[in-house]
Formats: C-alpha cells, structure tokens, sequence
C-alpha cells in the first residue's frame, strides 16, 4: 500500500509539471503565433505591394490600431518622431520659439493667441495676431496643431522660418529656437480681494509653484483662494499630493490600486491652510485636476464651482519601445479619500455653470477677462456667501 501511494504521488506530480509544461508552451506558441501573425502580414505587404512602403509608418499605424483595439481611451501609443516632444511636456519645458498657436476655421493656418515675453519668438518680431500661412517653407493649409508645432520644434539653437499673414502684409522671421520653461501656476489678486491661481497641469514642477503662489497671495492679504483647473489634463499623483497635503488637515488624500490589486494610500499631516477657497472645473478638468477637486470637496474645504469633470479615473505606465517609440497602458485605478472612482463620473460642482462655447473657447485661449468669466464669478460669490 505503501509503495502505491508512493508511485502515485509520483504520477501525479509527473502529472502537473506536464500540465504546466503543456500550458507554458501553449502560452509561447499563442505568443509565437501573434508575432508570426504581424511579420507573415508585413512580408506580404513587402513581397507584393506595387508602391513602395514606409515600414515605420505601417509599423506605427499597426501599434497604434492594437491600442485602440484595448477600448480604452485613456491609453495611448507614441510614434518614436513625437517622444520627445511627450516628454518635454511631461516637464513643463520645450524647444520651441514661444508661441501658442489656434488652428483657423477655415483650416488656411494658425493664428498665434500668444507670445512668450522675452522669448525668442517676441525678440524676432513674431506678434499676437499674426496668422502663420508657412513654415520651413511648408504651407499650413490642412495640417493639424501638433504636426504645426512639430516643424516648428527643432534641436536647441537651431532657426525655423516662419511666415505670417500682418494685416494685408505677409512676412517671414527666422526664429531661434529655444529651451522654453513654461509656467505651471499662475496667479492674480481680484478686486474681490480673493486670489486667483490658475493650474496648467501636475507635472513637474506644480506643487513648488503652486504653493509659492498660495504663499504669495496669502502675503498680499487675500481673503480666500480660487483655484482654476478648467482645461487642466491631470498629471503627476506626487505632484498633486503635494499639494493637497499643504492644504488639507491630516487625513487620507489619495488612493492607488494598480493592475495586480495592490493599494496604496497617501496622506496629509495635521498643517493645513484655513481659509475659503473655491475650485474652477469644467468637461476638460482630467485625472489629477478632478481628483485635487474631489479631494477639497470631500473635506468640505472648498466649493466647486463649474461644469460636470471628464470622469478619468485610471492612471497610465508608459514603456519605452526598442525603436525609440512608446506606449502608455491603463495600469491602474486611482480612488478619492473617500474611496470613490471617478471613472465615467467625474466630479458634480457644488455650483453648476454652464457657459456658451463661443465663452468656453475664450476661456480656454485666455482671453476672457476675469470680470466677464460667468464661472469665476460664480466662485467669488459663493465665498462672499459662505462668510
């Protein structure tokens, strides 16, 4: 009996270490079969295509379709020719000339809504207004604002040629480019006596900004603070805690799940700023800008004022690829202090303003005045009410 419970363990063990041999090589071959799958394709197209074939555009078109594929739209691919434009943005700074640029309605340019003071772009002759028809040579017509900003992006201390529409005048500047440093927090005193801090993003570099402004207003005696972070794409979640610690009273701030389940927790410590604040969100408040609205709202500490936020509640990895591309996958799911995902919700304003879209296109390109913003004055009043 003992020898045949002995040879039985054996079988069985035999038994599963075959399974799992079995299931490793079907797991290889299923992934040996994918890869077949794409270079048998890309053979065909090389052996029997009657043009000739750019092979990283097709690679990058089949890269990109096999993200979409995930239905997702919070992931994304990264042809190898824009990563460095990703990742300068990632740290609020850029080779470029210094303009901000807003393609026309009728598709024939861009016209630049601003100039950089002091930046090579201002010092070459470039003005607010202006109507880019050319660059390097190329027409404008029908180009979309990133293969635009793309030509006009180049190596440091290079020159791009630049042709403009003045009036009835056109004329063309040879533009240095340059390391730009874009501000992420930018701040004013209203006349209501409350400061306005207007957040770009939570990339690098926010949460030092941000709380110099804070610091800044405070000193000057404002009564309370408004943040703006309508239009603000979210960004880095330790730039974002930041912030909100220096805020907020001790407590939880912000939570983590990653793909495999694992949680994690940020907290703030017993400091904290104790004045009236509201917080400006609208439909392109994403990710780390709705998650600091919720956070505020949640402790009572601030009033939102604006539109229903996107509803991103999913954070993304990116990988850097072999042949210099990249690729950012959903990894993870990001919770509210109080353990709410946001995911196709986003945050409900305490305050709901709607504004038309010729006021929603202002707002954006900043040219609205504070006095005629429907929604910051929404904010100032709900203040001079709570007090």
């Amino acid at each position: 009996m003992k020898k045949f419970t002995k040879v039985l363990s054996y079988l069985l063990v035999a038994a599963c270490a075959s399974c799992l041999t079995l299931l490793a090589v079907r797991h290889q071959y299923a992934g040996l079969s994918r890869t077949a799958k794409l270079a048998e394709l890309e053979s065909i197209i090389d052996r029997y295509f009657v043009d000739e074939v750019d092979f990283t555009a097709v690679q990058d078109a089949a890269a990109d379709a096999m993200v979409t594929a995930l239905g997702d739209r919070w992931s994304y691919y990264i042809p190898a020719s824009e990563y460095e434009s990703f990742r300068e943005a990632s740290q609020n700074a850029y080779v470029g000339v210094g303009i901000t640029i807003q393609e026309m309605e009728d598709g024939s340019g861009f016209e630049i809504t601003s100039v950089e003071p002091s930046g090579p772009a201002m010092k070459a002759g470039l003005q607010t207004g202006d109507l880019i028809l050319q660059i390097e040579g190329q027409s404008c017509a029908g180009l979309s604002a990133s293969e635009a900003r793309e030509l006009v992006r180049g190596k440091e201390g290079t020159e791009v040629s630049m042709t403009v529409l003045r009036g009835k005048e056109e004329l063309t500047f040879s533009v240095e480019r340059k390391r730009i440093e874009t501000p992420v927090a930018t701040y004013e005193m209203l006349e209501s006596g409350y400061g306005l801090i207007r957040i770009e993003n939570f990339e690098t570099k926010c949460a030092s900004e941000t709380i110099a402004a804070i610091d800044a207003l405070t000193e000057q005696g404002a009564k309370g603070l408004i943040f703006d972070v309508r239009f603000n794409p979210g960004g880095y979640r330790d730039e974002l805690v930041k912030v909100l610690d220096y805020l907020l009273p001790e407590g939880k701030l912000f939570i983590t799940e990653d793909h495999d389940g694992k949680t994690e927790t940020a907290y703030s410590d017993a400091e904290c700023l104790e004045m009236p604040m509201a917080v400006l969100v609208n439909g392109d408040s994403y990710s780390a800008a709705e998650f600091f609205a919720a956070a505020l709202q949640e402790y009572g500490w601030a009033t939102v004022v604006g539109q229903q936020t996107c509803g991103k509640g999913y954070f993304q990895y990116t990988f850097r690829l072999s042949d210099g591309s990249a690729v950012g996958i959903s990894s993870g799911r990001y919770y509210t202090p109080n353990g709410v995902n946001l995911a196709g919700i986003g945050v409900t304003p305490d305050v709901e303003v709607e504004v038309t879209q010729e006021e929603y296109r202002s707002i954006y390109s900043g040219i609205m005045t504070s006095e005629d913003d429907p929604q910051l004055q929404a904010a100032v009043s709900a203040l001079n009410s709570a007090q």
